[in-house]
């Protein structure tokens, strides 16, 4: 049978479940769950999966990996299954009901669109078509540095894996279509505190103490800029402060701050060596100021770099699946993904699901408005299933 012909039994089965599958994302969405505390929603793909073939290993703390098929090729799909803690600011009936937690980055769609594909898959192994094996990986903690992908592949995700595939949400692409890039689509992404210490005194008498409040606003600024100069501009190193904090009066120089933020890098290189040049920068800019600093410096994720192959193959299955006309290249994102740790250790594609609706308000990640065109489900569940086959025709 043509792989054609496969991808059209895929979408088939996706349609049956198609209303079921939006009743489980709604309810995901209703009941987020945050890092390492996604429990509920294994139980939920864990029993829908159960009897259907598929051979279920829940790992420890978190986390579900499921296997089908017996000989041939074998092709991991991946979905991530944390919320954020992030204020539900929508008002559909399904909005979240436990307070400060939603799915403000679309990973109720991500679990709803791999079931789906995983009760398809299903279908091919019980008629017998399926050509080799599919590895599904529900996996946790995304959301938090470095990512529940490590947890994972401790625990056996990659072992014997040929190729890995993934979809992450994009509300700026219509529904119905996907977004794809060739080598790097993300950019490596680590955080860093800077804690400066020191005496402490009046604003009558700075030279008389550690001016703490200007080293931090030193450090804020001087940092992106040292950067600019000792790391190489191409690598596209960007540093962002999110939280600024010393201080409780306008008249006092006060005796500790910190300064907290993001390391975001687009080149895979430059992400290994940046970590003791930020160190070495910092102490420098706060040596005149009569200050100490501490730096925290975690290192978060690496840039997720697609395999030229395995996007190919990602093209082809929209080609059949979407039409021809309903892809397209997209940039590289600054944002930062663990789906990077995956394609460290086998090639693999990470796309874009559209989420938009066509005309509709276009919403960002990471928002308490977020929102999905629930359509997306059906086609992020017949583009994982699909890729799937793809790769495994592919050999």
């Amino acid at each position: 049978m043509e792989t054609s012909d496969l991808l059209a039994i895929v979408a088939s089965v996706v349609d049956k479940y198609d209303g079921e599958l939006v009743e489980l994302r709604r309810d995901l969405h209703r009941h987020p769950e945050l890092a390492w505390a996604e429990q509920g929603t294994v139980d939920r793909v864990a029993d829908r999966l159960e009897g259907t073939g598929w051979r279920l290993a829940r790992t420890p703390r978190s986390g579900l990996i499921a296997d089908i098929g017996e000989v041939g090729p074998l092709i991991a799909l991946r979905a991530d299954l944390d919320a954020l803690p992030v204020a539900d600011l929508t008002t559909d009936p399904w909005r979240s009901e436990n307070d400060g937690v939603a799915h403000a980055c679309g990973h109720d769609v991500h679990v709803a669109a791999l079931l789906g594909a995983a009760l398809a898959i299903a279908q091919l192994h019980q008629q017998g078509l399926l050509r080799g094996r599919i590895r599904l990986l529900f996996q946790p903690a995304e959301e938090v540095m470095p990512g529940g992908a490590k947890h994972l592949i401790s625990h056996g995700a990659l072992e014997g894996v040929d190729r890995i595939f993934a979809l992450h949400c994009d509300p700026s692409v219509d529904v119905g279509a996907i977004g794809l890039r060739a080598g790097p689509i993300t950019s490596a992404a680590d955080r860093i505190d800077v804690r400066l210490e020191g005496s402490g005194g009046h604003t009558s008498r700075p030279h008389l103490t550690g001016d703490l409040t200007f080293a931090l606003a030193k450090v804020a600024s001087e940092l992106p800029a040292v950067l600019s100069r000792r790391m190489d501009p191409r690598a596209g190193v960007s540093v962002v402060w999110g939280m600024l904090r010393a201080g409780s009066a306008p008249n006092v120089i006060p005796d500790r701050g910190i300064a907290s933020g993001t390391v975001r890098i687009l080149e895979a290189a430059a992400w290994a060596s940046c970590e003791p040049v930020v160190r070495e920068a910092v102490h420098d800019i706060v040596r005149p100021y009569g200050v100490t600093a501490t730096v925290d410096y975690l290192q978060g994720v690496p840039p997720v770099v697609n395999d030229r192959l395995s996007t190919a193959m990602v093209a082809t299955t929209a080609d059949l699946v979407l039409g021809v006309h309903h892809r397209t290249e997209v940039e590289q994102s600054l944002g930062g993904e663990d789906f990077g740790w995956y394609l460290e250790e086998v090639p693999g594609s990470m796309f874009r699901l559209g989420t938009r609706t066509p005309g509709g308000p276009r919403y960002d990640l990471h928002q308490g408005d977020f929102q999905v065109d629930d359509l997306a489900i059906g086609y992020g569940a017949k583009m994982m299933a699909g890729v799937a086959v793809t790769a495994i025709a592919a050999g």
